[in-house]
């Protein structure tokens, strides 16, 4: 038998499908696809083990495909094998016929990877570009978790390799020790503009990889018999071997001499550039694969068998009983906790709950307080720490989520504006991620704008205005008031299938609830009832006009005031609240514009109702102050001056 025949056939083929599916759709990138062309069919027809009628089977080895462009190689590999998709509810093998609905509107093979799309072979969507390596990672290190001999095999272009995530990602393997991830980098030499820069040539990546720890294997990623041999050596790898990476030399538009280099990419071949490439191939397969015998053939190994997974270990506690089990009922006493530290306890009371709970944190536990969870010996081996790679942690959490895991990201609320793109990749894979950022808002005060998380709300807010794959909102951002509705709130996420981010506070905050109280996503808490005006307020804001209601009833005005601590919000019962406070609203937040105020603007405008809005949201960059006071009173956001407009607004001198 010729096992490198039969890869070259197999390879060629897909190959063949790759121009056939791009020159249908009139888009797509066949030259990239065809550079990977032997890589995929070594590792989908005969090294990983899984089943291409269970792709997403708990046990499977995983493929994650970082140059996502690259996809027609894989959509031809799986019409090839019938891997299952889900078309209409319903999952049925890919067929050949598929692969010319390739980027139609109804179809299952979108332009990139999409596992959301009815395409479960995939883990998360990838495209934009540097992110599925730290997926892989998010997959290994649940494998390791769960005690499951699975593997995940990562391909990345050489372009792609200079995105910074690549490299937390790198070190984020060799921290965890991550042997069950295999990043392969297909160094083809060419991007979209031109070549790629020296600095990702091969040469250059096997000695940026071997200084950072990696068993680095340097092959021709079209012949077989190398590619075969490197993907055993990694199979064989011990427990404690070093972790491994191969760079593969390819070439882009392999097989087709007609469209190789550059001029290329993303350009599919139509016409008689098509026929001539075609052509190629068919010269190339003779060439290649004449020692091909009809015995020839491939054999998928199938994956291990899941383990049984453990019941809930206990009931989900009070906040109340969550402090005592503590010791440290005397602080609920105080009256007084702040919301990053009551985050700490639920995370900690919901991973006695379930052992799907993991909590990920980037190198500041003890401010977020995810420490709390960290420390407790039950579950210390579901903490894990990121260091300062906020893009990584996020996707790893994608990978994380893939594998069935909770995963509970935290840092402040400031740096998760670094990692946005991964988190709407994250949202487009309909991953069930939680993400946490402490230090919200401007109150931190003397740190100053470079801590203070500003636009973040506005930014998560969009979210909320359309639907996931689910029929979900794509987000809820929640914004607690208090400790005990942050407590309750974080265990809220836990339950609901999507994602969510909750801004919690550094400073401690005056109880406003109690263990009684009962929080949901969509909802909202009516804190006094009024009849002039309602205030509805988040966070922090919750407290200041809280203080401005009490001003506004001894200048004889009596205010409603709503804690406004989750969007989207149940618009119609608001809506009915406001007006029967004569449909005048001041919205309080501390962010930018965009935020909990244009989402009632919103609403507004749809009920078609006619309602009075003032919006006050921070209207500056903020600078250092001394005080919490002091920063509330830089930025116009005191309980005096919510009081002043909610005069001006009824005219009452």
């Amino acid at each position: 038998m010729s096992f490198q025949a039969a890869v070259h056939a197999q390879a060629i083929e897909l190959d063949r499908l790759s121009l056939e599916m791009t020159a249908a759709a009139g888009a797509g990138h066949p030259t990239s696809a065809m550079s990977i062309g032997h890589l995929v069919t070594v590792l989908m027809f005969s090294t990983m083990r899984w089943s291409p009628d269970y792709p997403d089977y708990p046990t499977s080895d995983r493929l994650v495909l970082s140059e996502g462009h690259a996809v027609p190689a894989i959509y031809a590999a799986a019409a090839k094998l019938g891997v299952a998709v889900e078309v209409d509810g319903e999952r049925r093998p890919l067929r050949m016929e598929d692969l010319k609905t390739l980027r139609d509107w109804h179809s299952v093979l979108d332009g990139h990877p999409n596992p959301a799309e009815g395409f479960p072979f995939f883990d998360a969507a990838t495209g934009s570009l540097g992110q599925g390596l730290s997926v892989a990672a998010g997959i290994g290190i649940a494998a390791k978790q769960d005690g499951i001999d699975r593997r995940a095999y990562c391909i990345i272009g050489d372009g792609e390799s200079r995105e910074g995530q690549i490299t937390e990602a790198l070190d984020f393997i060799q921290d965890h020790k991550l042997n069950n991830v295999l990043p392969i980098f297909n160094c083809n030499s060419f991007g979209q503009a031109g070549r790629v820069s020296q600095q990702q040539s091969a040469e250059r990546l096997v000695a940026k990889l071997k200084a950072a720890g990696f068993n680095v294997t340097e092959i021709d990623g079209h012949k077989p018999d190398e590619i075969k041999a490197a993907f055993d050596a990694f199979k064989a790898l011990g427990a404690d071997a070093t972790p491994m990476a191969v760079v593969a030399h390819t070439v882009k538009g392999w097989g087709c001499p007609s469209m190789q280099g550059g001029a290329w990419h993303g350009k599919p071949a139509t016409g008689d550039a098509l026929d001539r490439a075609l052509a190629e191939l068919d010269e190339m397969r003779v060439e290649l694969t004449s020692s091909l015998s009809s015995a020839d053939a491939f054999e998928i190994a199938p994956p291990p068998e899941p383990k049984t997974e453990g019941e809930p270990a206990a009931d989900f506690p009070t906040f109340t009983e969550a402090m005592r089990r503590l010791d440290m009922e005397s602080v609920v006493h105080t009256g007084r906790y702040a919301t990053r530290k009551a985050y700490g306890v639920a995370l900690r009371s919901l991973g006695h709950v379930s052992d799907r709970i993991i909590a990920l944190d980037a190198d500041v536990s003890n401010s977020t307080f995810a420490e709390t969870f960290a420390k407790d010996p039950a579950l210390t081996s579901r903490f894990v720490e990121c260091k300062i790679a906020e893009q990584n942690m996020i996707s790893v959490a994608a990978g994380m989520a893939a594998s069935g895991k909770i995963p509970y990201c935290s840092t402040f609320a400031k740096f998760v504006t670094r990692a946005y793109d991964q988190v709407e990749m994250a949202i487009n894979s309909a991953a069930n991620i939680k993400i946490v950022g402490s230090h919200a808002g401007i109150t931190l005060a003397s740190d100053g704008p470079s801590q203070m998380s500003l636009p973040d709300v506005s930014w998560f807010r969009a979210f909320t205005t359309m639907r996931d794959h689910r029929g979900n909102p794509g987000c809820y951002v929640l914004q607690p008031a208090d400790a005990f509705a942050a407590y309750a709130l974080t265990a809220v996420m836990a339950e609901y299938e999507g994602l969510c981010y909750m801004r919690t506070l550094r400073a401690d905050t005056e109880f406003l609830y109690n263990d009684h109280e009962v929080f949901n996503l969509g909802g909202f808490q009516v804190l006094n009832e009024g009849r002039d005006l309602c205030i509805c307020a988040s966070g922090y804001m919750v407290h200041e006009a809280n203080r401005a209601v009490n001003k506004l009833d001894e200048a004889g005005i009596s205010a409603t005031l709503v804690d406004l601590y989750s969007l989207p919000f149940d618009a119609d019962q608001l809506m009915d609240i406001i007006g029967e406070n004569n449909g005048y609203v001041i919205s309080v937040e501390d962010n930018y514009g965009g935020g909990i105020g244009s989402a009632l603007a919103d609403a507004m405008v749809a009920s078609g109702d006619g309602f009075t809005l003032e919006q006050m949201h921070v209207k500056r960059i903020p600078k250092s102050a001394r005080t919490e006071r002091e920063m509330l009173e830089m930025c116009g956001l005191t309980a005096e001056g919510i009081v002043e407009r909610a005069k001006a607004l009824l005219q009452v001198v």
